[in-house]
C-alpha cells in the first residue's frame, strides 16, 4: 500500500513546491526515524524524488541525501538526462552531495549506477565538462598508479575520475569511450585569415562550424 507521505509529497511536486515536499519527508526521521524514510523513498516515484535531490548539492544539503541508499540513487540520477541540462551542474551537485557523504561507500554507488541503463552515459556527462583532461590523460591521477584516492580527493571529478580509473577499470573504459564521443560531437571553431578587400581593408570571414560525425548505433537518447 502506498504511504500517504508519497502521495502527498507528489502533490507537492507536481504543484511545483519542491520545498515542502523535502520538508514533509524529512520530518519522518524526527517522528519514525532513519529507517521510516528509507522505506518511503523506496516507494516514490523515481521522478519525483529526482525533483527534490536535484536541488540539494555539498552546499545545501537534505536528509534525503544523506539517508539514500545506492539503488534507489542510482533510478534517481539516471533520469537527470531528460531535463537536458547541457552543463550537467544538477547531476554534478547530486553525485558529489551524495556518493561523498562522510558514510558513503562511493564504490557501491558508482556500481548500482553502471548496472542500470544509462548508467555508463550518466557517469559520462558528469564528467563531460572535464572530457580534455580524462581522455587526454593529462590528468596526474590516470598517469601514474603511485597517486592515492587520498592525495587526489576533491569530493568531484578528480575522485571520481580516480575511483573509476583504479577501482572500477571495466566501467572505466566504458565511460572513457564515451567521452571520446563527446569530444568528437563537439563543434569546432576554425577561423579562416583575414582577407584584404579592394579597399585594402583587412576582414575576417565568418567562423566555419564543423561537427564530426557519429554513427547512427552509437549512444541512444534518454528520451
Amino acid at each position: 500500500m502506498t504511504h500517504s507521505i508519497v502521495v502527498q509529497a507528489s502533490s507537492l511536486i507536481k504543484a511545483g513546491d519542491v520545498v515542502r515536499a523535502e520538508s514533509l519527508l524529512t520530518a519522518l526521521v524526527e517522528t519514525e526515524g532513519d529507517h521510516a524514510l528509507v522505506e518511503v523513498l523506496d516507494e516514490m516515484p523515481s521522478k519525483d524524488l529526482l525533483a527534490i535531490i536535484r536541488e540539494y548539492d555539498s552546499s545545501k544539503q537534505s536528509l534525503l541525501n544523506l539517508l539514500i541508499t545506492p539503488e534507489q540513487f542510482a533510478r534517481v540520477v539516471v533520469l537527470d538526462r531528460l531535463y537536458k541540462d547541457v552543463s550537467n551542474e544538477h547531476l554534478r551537485g547530486m553525485i558529489n552531495s551524495v556518493i561523498f557523504r562522510e558514510d558513503a561507500d562511493a564504490s557501491e554507488f558508482i556500481n548500482a549506477i553502471a548496472e542500470l541503463e544509462f548508467g555508463y552515459e550518466t557517469l559520462a556527462d558528469y564528467l563531460s565538462d572535464r572530457a580534455e583532461e580524462v581522455v587526454g590523460d593529462t590528468f596526474a591521477a590516470l598517469e601514474t598508479e603511485d597517486v592515492s584516492r587520498t592525495e587526489i580527493s576533491d569530493h568531484d571529478w578528480k575522485e571520481m575520475t580516480w575511483l573509476l580509473r583504479h577501482e572500477h577499470e571495466d566501467i572505466y573504459n566504458i565511460v572513457h569511450t564515451l567521452l571520446k564521443v563527446k569530444l568528437q560531437e563537439r563543434p569546432i571553431t576554425d577561423v579562416a585569415p583575414a582577407v584584404e578587400s579592394d579597399e585594402g581593408i583587412f576582414t575576417s570571414p565568418e567562423p566555419v562550424i564543423e561537427k564530426a560525425t557519429k554513427d547512427d548505433d552509437d549512444e541512444d537518447s534518454a528520451i
